[in-house]
């Protein structure tokens, strides 16, 4: 059984995804063990109180420096006992210490087709506002190993989403989210509990 924690900052629409998908039996031989987030007031950890799920806060501002944040939020993942690490719309840069230290087990889910629109400073509606503002007709989302680099490691999954007339920056997410996000994060968690079943 694969165990994963799911780092979150904010309203955790990826988190209840990867739920319905376990008690649904899309995501096999895995199990949620913890909901991490940077952010006290974050909904997901109302979601995973709900679920029956430890919900960790791990901010910034209750630590003081960033080592001590870095430590903090690698000891709780840790402590978690997680095999898998999910970033579900976390906007914490991975310190370097986690990196090493689960290399190959942390996956991000980023809302654009990589190399498009990614790296510094596009998160969140950022990336949508760029994608319309380019005239793209196709965008989607890419869940993507973690490495050091800002959506730079390898990728696992991509799916396109079309690109409509009259789109704004909101629907472009919201439609993003539903067709591709909700879809490819639990499938590639799937695949990696699956795949360790073979070898």
């Amino acid at each position: 059984m694969l165990k994963v924690a799911v780092l979150v900052s904010g309203g955790g629409t990826n988190l209840q995804a990867i739920l319905d998908a376990v008690e649904t039996g899309r995501i096999r031989n895995a199990e949620v063990v913890a909901v991490i987030s940077n952010n006290p007031q974050a909904y997901a950890l109302e979601r995973a109180k709900k679920h029956g799920i430890p919900a960790v806060c791990v901010s910034r501002k209750a630590c003081g420096s960033g080592e001590a944040f870095d430590d903090a939020l690698l000891k709780a993942i840790k402590d978690s006992g997680a095999d898998l690490v999910v970033l579900a719309g976390c906007l914490v840069v991975i310190p370097e210490k986690i990196i090493q230290e689960y290399r190959g087990r942390i996956i991000n889910i980023h809302p654009s087709l990589i190399p498009s629109f990614c790296g510094t400073g596009y998160y969140g509606l950022k990336v949508h506002e760029a994608a319309l503002e380019r005239g793209v007709k196709v965008t989607g989302a890419t869940v993507h190993f973690v490495d050091e680099g800002t959506d730079t490691g390898p990728i696992l999954l991509q799916k396109a989403v079309e690109v409509k007339e009259g789109d704004t920056p909101e629907i472009l997410q919201r439609r993003v989210m539903e067709e591709a996000e909700w879809v490819l994060l639990p499938k590639a968690i799937d695949m990696l509990a699956n795949q360790e079943e073979k070898g």
